[in-house]
């Protein structure tokens, strides 16, 4: 008996570098079972091609995803912490699909594809985007030796990625050159003038796109684009599926429809942001300290707010001031701060419980989950804190 007591003793009295040693163990069987599982999903990758199934398949996702649940409880695992991993396991693996080109057509012609501007952030996304598709891409920007115009008048694809300012210039000048048989696409965050320019500049078909994400981004995959169709059918299914085999989410509308939701989307948006840093500065708060005393919130709103003060200026002053529906939104904003100012000044409890409730119904269902996927980001800031 005493023995057996000493053994249970010595067990639980491990030293540390053992038992992390043992974790490190652990860890690497871990990622041997991640390389097997890759490798059954680059033969689920050939299948997919070969059939024509798409990447995607959300009810299997959500079956893992309960499945994995439920194993999670007799395990003595947390059952959100489980579905954090295989989320992002899943993730992984349409990336590795995509990657491996699973809803390219095994027999897709590749193109030359010349990405006007395609040194900048922008530009290199896209090269890299159309390259991974097996296209020849070309690079024609200030610096290089081929000219826009000689790339544009060569190309069977023609992607416009220079910033806003000068892109309805630059359009009207290349498109002359584009080639009738042609696609001739912009990247830029304002429609309505670049579709028009392109319209009457070529003859060549037409495809507005937006991409929903900047180039700093790891990977395209389920990121969104916007295509504002123009000219011609065969090209527009051409894009779709280049995009769709990438991995990207495809949504198509009009340019004025996208315009007037880019005025939420980005300019209200980044109009926030921009008075949220602006007031900051204004009340020479130090940062080091705040951090100091922050909540999970207050972390998200200023890394975003960072975030953005990081970036070039010069990008968020064309969205801002490109948009026909700025003046609106803006004052829109002033109008609400005036009002909440007045409310919380005068104290008036009443009216402030008044106007949440107003916004409360504006947002309706979304709150609820607005909930739960704030809390989820929450969560994993506080890991990485």
């Amino acid at each position: 008996m005493p023995h057996r007591q000493l053994s249970s003793d010595s067990h639980m009295s491990r030293p540390l570098p053992v038992l992390r040693a043992m974790i490190d163990a652990v860890d690497r069987e871990i990622l041997q079972l991640l390389a097997r599982r890759n490798a059954i999903v680059s033969e689920i990758a050939a299948f997919k091609r070969e059939h024509r199934v798409p990447i995607r398949d959300r009810q299997r996702e959500r079956e893992i995803i309960s499945d994995r649940r439920e194993r999670a409880v007799p395990l003595g695992l947390s059952p959100e912490v489980t579905e954090s991993v295989f989320r992002l396991v899943l993730w992984a693996s349409r990336d590795r699909q995509a990657a491996l080109k699973a809803e390219v057509p095994l027999d897709v012609e590749s193109r030359s594809v010349a990405i006007i501007g395609g040194n900048g952030g922008m530009g290199r996304c896209m090269a890299r985007l159309f390259g991974d598709l097996g296209h020849a891409v070309m690079i024609a920007d200030l610096d290089t030796v081929l000219t826009p115009a000689e790339a544009a008048a060569a190309a069977d694809v023609v992607v416009i990625s220079v910033p806003i300012d000068a892109t309805v210039e630059l359009i009207r000048q290349l498109g002359p050159r584009v080639r009738e048989d042609s696609l001739l696409m912009d990247v830029t965050s304002i429609k309505a003038g670049p579709m028009q320019a392109m319209l009457e500049s070529s003859r060549a078909s037409v495809v507005g796109t937006h991409p929903l994400f900047g180039p700093s981004v790891h990977t395209v995959q389920g990121q969104r684009i916007v295509l504002t169709p123009g000219r011609g059918e065969a090209w527009l299914a051409w894009l779709r599926t280049m995009l769709a085999a990438r991995g990207l989410s495809i949504l198509e509308t009009s340019p004025a429809e996208h315009d007037q939701a880019m005025a939420i989307v980005q300019v209200l948006t980044h109009f926030s942001t921009e008075v949220m840093g602006r007031a900051l500065a204004d009340l020479k708060v130090s940062i080091p300290d705040t951090l100091n005393f922050t909540s999970p919130v207050y972390l998200m709103e200023l890394l975003m707010t960072a975030r953005h003060f990081a970036q070039s200026p010069e990008l968020y002053a064309s969205i801002q001031m490109s948009n026909p529906a700025t003046a609106q939104v803006t004052g829109a904003f002033v109008r609400a701060a005036g009002e909440l100012k007045r409310l919380i000044d005068g104290k008036h409890r009443a009216e402030f419980a008044a106007m949440f409730d107003e916004v409360r119904r504006q947002f309706g269902p979304f709150t609820e989950r607005a909930l739960e996927q704030s809390n989820y980001l929450i969560d994993r800031l506080v890991e990485r804190a």
